[in-house]
């Protein structure tokens, strides 16, 4: 599919069906060419991916950004596309993204799903990334390190392709728009009003996910009314694109399950 540009400026793939629309949100330094494997699965259906205020090919014009703008992104896109309901996915500091979107803009969801979201980071989990934000700022270019905890060993051996595909995602980002998302990831306090999440949510991520971790996905659906858990077995950051098989197998059943 083909990059479409939006009136304001969003880069997003349509494929538009007769079915409520899957919308994809991506994680921070990648596009909306990590959801491959789930716009090939979930071919027959709608869906819609895009890129995220200054990733890929969309701009990002203010200095100082929030979640609301990211939210308000996705709701000016799909108002221009004519899109009531849909089904959310976000990964990462997606997952955040559709969090803030879920509280703000609840009467549009038909179903959530939080892949490898965060919650309450330890002091020695808010440290690592602390640290990691400091090289970034530093060094000004992203560490291949992340790859490494992203996927197994032996995943990126016997896949190079991938390899090669994330790390010149990664190689093409704007640092300085990187900075300012990635600064909302690593201080994200965890405040949001969870209550207020009404839809029924899918709060998915992989067993040895060590950023995203088991433990942060059972707090998740502690506090997030209706929701249900699911852990892909030896996954890790992106399972999504190492375990594709086992991440569609089930978003499809919990979408199916939400059609109504």
């Amino acid at each position: 599919m083909e990059k479409t540009k939006s009136s304001s400026g969003t880069f997003y793939t349509y494929n538009k069906k007769e079915t409520v629309p899957i919308v994809f949100i991506h994680g921070v330094g990648l596009t909306y060419e990590i959801w491959q494997p789930q716009l090939d699965y979930f071919k027959n259906y709608t869906t819609l991916s895009y890129d995220i205020l200054g990733h890929g090919n969309t701009p990002l014009e203010k200095n100082q950004i929030s979640f609301d703008d990211f939210s308000d992104q996705l709701i000016d896109l799909l108002d221009e596309l004519k899109i009531n309901k849909i089904h959310l996915v976000g990964f990462s500091i997606g997952s955040l993204i559709a969090r803030n979107f879920a509280i703000r803009f609840k009467s549009r969801l038909q179903s959530l799903t939080l892949l490898c979201s965060i919650f309450k980071r330890s002091e020695e989990q808010q440290k690592i990334v602390n640290d990691r934000f400091a090289q970034a700022k530093r060094d000004l270019k992203l560490s291949k390190q992340a790859l490494k905890r992203w996927f197994t060993d032996k995943y990126l051996e016997e896949n190079p392709d991938t390899y090669e595909k994330i790390t010149s995602i990664l190689s093409a980002n704007n640092m300085l728009n990187f900075l300012k998302v990635y600064e909302l990831f690593v201080f994200h306090r965890n405040d949001e009003k969870f209550e207020d999440i009404k839809t029924n949510t899918l709060v998915m991520t992989g067993e040895h996910d060590n950023g995203s971790t088991v433990e942060m996905s059972e707090k998740l659906c502690e506090v997030i009314s209706n929701s249900e858990l699911k852990i892909i077995k030896n996954g890790k950051h992106l399972c999504s694109i190492e375990y594709a098989n086992e991440v569609n197998l089930a978003l499809k059943e919990f979408i199916e399950k939400c059609q109504n």
